[in-house]
């Protein structure tokens, strides 16, 4: 089992309107569902930590229904830690939400790059999907080089932030931005699911692809464990080994 960190906004208004937003309610119940399923512990946090706001729950999706019902993860959203204090040596993977909220607070996060880049510098895996990969701007890995240079991506594209009618209240495009800093934005057509595997780097361009990009995540987690387990197989082999030559050696004394 493997420990994987869901990372929300805390933004409740778009921009200078009255009009409410929050996480995407979707894009966390989706790969919550493939993360639990595969038998992962699942955590939460936020920006500003405390209880995020959400979108509206579509009560016809019942995995967004058994999201907001399930009690553990209903205790984990009511106080969620703020991204400054998460210890990133302590997951496996992290997986950023999206919802419009986070072009406001993703991109100004020194806490949320600095767990980025832990994550990913330890050898873990990063997911975003739809706006989540506002996340991705700025993080810097050890290597000097930024996350997403030279990396193909997917978010969510100009084209739909028009045909959602958000293009002229967001603060920038973001398929802009992450090509500004040198990714190759890959897309398909306007609400159409696209998942994009960058060795560790996982990302979705939009609501239909939240569930695609954890399954991609847990491929590599699987991998992983599997690695994991070889080795522990391939150590307790080799002392196994150790054991039974220290014994013939005392025997022949």
């Amino acid at each position: 089992m493997k420990k994987i960190l869901m990372v929300l906004t805390s933004v409740d208004t778009l921009g200078d309107t009255d009009e409410a937003t929050g996480y995407n309610v979707a894009e966390a119940a989706h790969p919550w569902k493939v993360f639990k399923d595969s038998g992962h512990f699942v955590d939460f946090a936020s920006i500003q930590g405390g209880q995020p706001p959400r979108d509206a729950v579509d009560t016809s999706d019942p995995i967004q229904v058994a999201f907001t019902e399930d009690e553990t993860t209903r205790a984990g959203l009511y106080n969620t830690a703020r991204v400054e204090v998460v210890d990133p040596d302590q997951y496996d993977a992290v997986f950023l939400v999206g919802g419009h909220g986070t072009m406001w607070d993703f991109p100004g996060s020194k806490g949320l790059k600095d767990l980025v880049s832990g994550v990913y510098d330890a050898g873990g895996v990063v997911g975003a999907v739809c706006h989540g990969p506002a996340g991705l701007l700025d993080v810097e890995l050890a290597n000097g080089l930024r996350l997403v240079e030279g990396r193909k991506v997917a978010a969510f594209t100009n084209d739909e932030e028009i045909a959602a009618g958000k293009d002229k209240v967001i603060p920038f495009y973001l398929a802009d931005r992450l090509e500004e800093q040198g990714a190759t934005h890959v897309s398909a057509d306007v609400f159409e699911e696209k998942v994009v595997v960058d060795e560790r780097l996982v990302t979705g361009q939009n609501p239909a692809s939240a569930a695609g990009v954890a399954k991609e995540m847990e491929k590599i987690l699987a991998e992983a464990i599997h690695r994991e387990k070889a080795q522990e197989q391939s150590d307790s082999e080799a002392l196994r080994a150790e054991k039974d030559a220290g014994k013939a050696a005392a025997d022949e004394g």
